[in-house]
């Protein structure tokens, strides 16, 4: 996303002084002194983001209920990556400081705010206020939610990706809040240890109930409820990325390099089922850990990198009525290439993904002859 100009950033619209949020002295929310008429003296002690990390004061005071939860929502609160590198960190105190220095350094950037929601762009693209610091009661797709998620889920849900389609629901001029909703968004009463864990977040039942029902009018929904995602039938190729490494250079920036991505399409085991997904084959996403992810800040930090797979539980947004292998049972059933199996993974990574790996001897090749 091209970063706004600077007078764009900062520049504030008359309205806003004539909204409820502009009879608020700016002092309340940002500090600084108001008193001051030298504008570097009036601008000690601001605060830019005065909604992070903590937003009770500065939209709590009205928004009590929106703001109860705001340090459980998963984007605010990291809680979910901290538990994945940990579990690969082995616990040691020693390297958990050197692994929280670098996550400070090239993670905590990606979180959002109250007000880099519904105020101004996320700091990940350089801020600037959205529409010269009125406040938006429905944040921006282009400008907030797709300028954080925008390499994978943008590209998937907008068509972007060459050669694949936009997902059914762009084409019927969906945006982001029609599934998620602002209450997902401002987090629940608990801290999930996983995104796929948050209490009300989508599901495609919620508006397709009959493809859940046992009575369902299409015969593969009968035949597969429960035991597959719906992603299994409904998705096309995605974006896998592989090996992240981060570091700084010779001025102290930091950056993060990754090897080449690529669109591909994978069903394998779920690791670990749970009531929002009981499916016994879900689609799998690489993702770009590494062994040798935080080499930079401190070697072998991820000690027990096997014990948790590099190909997760994936919901691709790129939906679709028809595809590759739905269009006809045989499609998916006599084509061992749509599942992950031990010939795809990377040497390094065979350890770490036997639990969802799908064996030569389970593949679901039934059509026209035995079950192996």
């Amino acid at each position: 996303m091209e970063p706004l100009a600077p007078h764009e950033k900062i520049l504030i619209d008359e309205d806003f002084l004539e909204g409820p949020h502009g009879e608020t002295a700016c002092v309340d929310c940002h500090g600084g002194n108001n008193k001051e008429k030298d504008w570097r003296k009036a601008h000690k002690g601001v605060i830019r983001d005065p909604s992070f990390p903590d937003a009770s004061k500065s939209c709590g005071e009205c928004h009590e209920d929106i703001v109860k939860n705001y340090k459980k929502s998963v984007h605010i609160n990291l809680h979910p990556y901290y538990v994945l590198i940990y579990g690969r960190g082995g616990g040691r105190p020693a390297v958990k400081d050197k692994i929280n220095l670098a996550m400070k350094n090239h993670c905590s950037e990606c979180h959002s705010s109250c007000g880099q929601c519904h105020v101004s762009r996320p700091d990940s693209v350089e801020g600037g206020f959205l529409d010269g610091h009125l406040f938006q009661k429905r944040p921006p797709q282009a400008e907030v939610c797709t300028a954080c998620h925008g390499s994978r889920i943008e590209r998937e849900y907008t068509g972007k990706n060459k050669g694949y389609p936009a997902d059914v629901h762009y084409k019927k001029g969906m945006s982001c809040e029609k599934c998620h909703t602002g209450a997902e968004m401002h987090g629940t009463n608990t801290i999930p240890n996983h995104r796929y864990l948050v209490e009300n977040a989508p599901r495609c039942v919620k508006c397709h109930k009959d493809a859940a029902s046992k009575k369902s009018k299409v015969l593969a929904h009968r035949k597969h409820s429960g035991k597959l995602s719906c992603y299994v039938c409904h998705s096309v190729a995605y974006k896998n990325c592989y090996s992240c490494h981060v570091g700084k250079d010779k001025k102290g920036l930091p950056y993060f390099k990754t090897a080449k991505s690529e669109m591909m399409f994978k069903i394998g085991l779920n690791q670990k089922p749970d009531k929002l997904h009981p499916y016994k084959y879900v689609l799998l996403r690489h993702v770009p850990v590494s062994r040798h992810t935080f080499d930079f800040y401190v070697k072998d930090a991820l000690v027990d990198f096997d014990k948790i797979p590099t190909w997760k539980m994936a919901t691709p947004h790129n939906i679709q009525k028809l595809t590759p292998q739905n269009s006809q049972c045989k499609n998916c059933h006599t084509n061992k290439e749509f599942f992950l199996r031990e010939k795809d993974l990377l040497p390094e990574e065979k350890k770490a993904n036997q639990s969802v790996v799908v064996p030569e001897n389970i593949l679901p090749i039934t059509i026209g002859k035995k079950r192996r």
